[in-house]
């Protein structure tokens, strides 16, 4: 295992690049803003702002970005300034050489994931599963989720709540916290930055996906050995959820239950973190201990780094 991030302090450097979607610069303007009330320097990548079709750049320039802010030694966390779709197409042609001497905190979700992911894989270095540039805005600053972020970034200890649901199964876990967007999970399936889930605690959510690719997507997993071996299952938002004119005949809750039915793990749903309002941030990589109870879910980062 290669040496972990450094947490933030006082005069850390935060980059900001967007190696997806196209973001306005307008949109990433009151992050900038956020971070350095934090106490931080930041530095803004060339494809903030910019425009190419969907993208926030050609894949040459999406790439190149990113990378700079990877190799820059002053750099101590990347945020993205929004998903989307993109980093797949970028994915491979990273160099990670200066990052394994240096490495620093990626933040962010949704097609971040596949980022997320192939360094876990690769190079078993945590990364924040976290809000993005977007989410900052002036009634939200305050926030309890925002505030936790920061928190995340800082190396402050972490530990959540969710309220019971009737759909969950009860139980407890510790292992380490791996997962991100469904979709993206069940993309990389068979690539090489395929996620190794066994022994480990898994989290998914997503977003405007029709309720039976849901079943297709939890069918992947499955298919794919993701769902035998994990030790719990933590699913996050499901948000604006779609079903067909001939309805699917399960709810969001039923379709996923059905595919661990004959597993002996806890499974959590509603969890805080996704692609709604509130969205809490996870040190994915690391060791965390799960609470499935019937008053609630309780999951804990197990220890953090110095």
């Amino acid at each position: 295992m290669i040496a972990q991030p450094a947490y933030l302090k006082y005069g850390s450097t935060i980059g900001i690049t967007c190696p997806a979607g196209y973001v306005s610069a307008d949109r990433v303007s009151f992050a900038i803003e956020t971070f350095k009330l934090w106490g931080f320097k930041v530095k803004v990548g060339k494809t903030v702002g910019n425009e190419f079709n969907y993208f926030s750049g050609d894949d040459d320039m999406r790439l190149q970005d990113l990378q700079a802010l990877m190799d820059d030694p002053e750099v101590d966390a990347i945020v993205m300034g929004r998903g989307g779709y993109g980093v797949s197409r970028i994915i491979d042609r990273l160099d990670f050489a200066a990052f394994t001497k240096k490495p620093k905190w990626i933040c962010g979700f949704s097609d971040i994931t596949v980022l997320h992911s192939h360094i876990h894989v690769l190079l078993q270095t945590p990364t924040m599963h976290s809000p993005m540039c977007g989410a900052f805005k002036p009634d939200t600053v305050n926030s309890d989720h925002i505030k936790n972020f920061y928190a995340a970034l800082t190396g402050e200890s972490l530990y959540y709540h969710a309220p019971a649901s009737p759909y969950n199964k009860l139980g407890a876990a510790e292992g380490l916290l791996v997962g991100g967007n469904l979709a993206i999970l069940a993309h990389l399936t068979g690539s090489v930055s395929d996620i190794d889930t066994s022994g480990k605690i898994l989290f998914i959510e997503d977003i405007g996906e029709h309720l039976y690719n849901i079943d297709r997507l939890m069918l992947n997993l499955k298919r794919a050995g993701k769902l035998i071996k994990i030790k719990g299952l933590v699913v996050g938002g499901l948000t604006d959820m779609q079903d067909t004119e001939r309805p699917f005949g399960q709810e969001i809750e039923d379709i996923i239950l059905d595919k661990v039915k004959e597993y002996d793990y806890p499974v959590c749903f509603g969890f805080p973190v996704g692609h709604d309002d509130i969205n809490y941030t996870l040190c994915l990589g690391r060791q965390h201990k799960l609470i499935v109870t019937a008053q609630g879910t309780q999951l804990e980062l197990v220890k953090n780094l110095a």
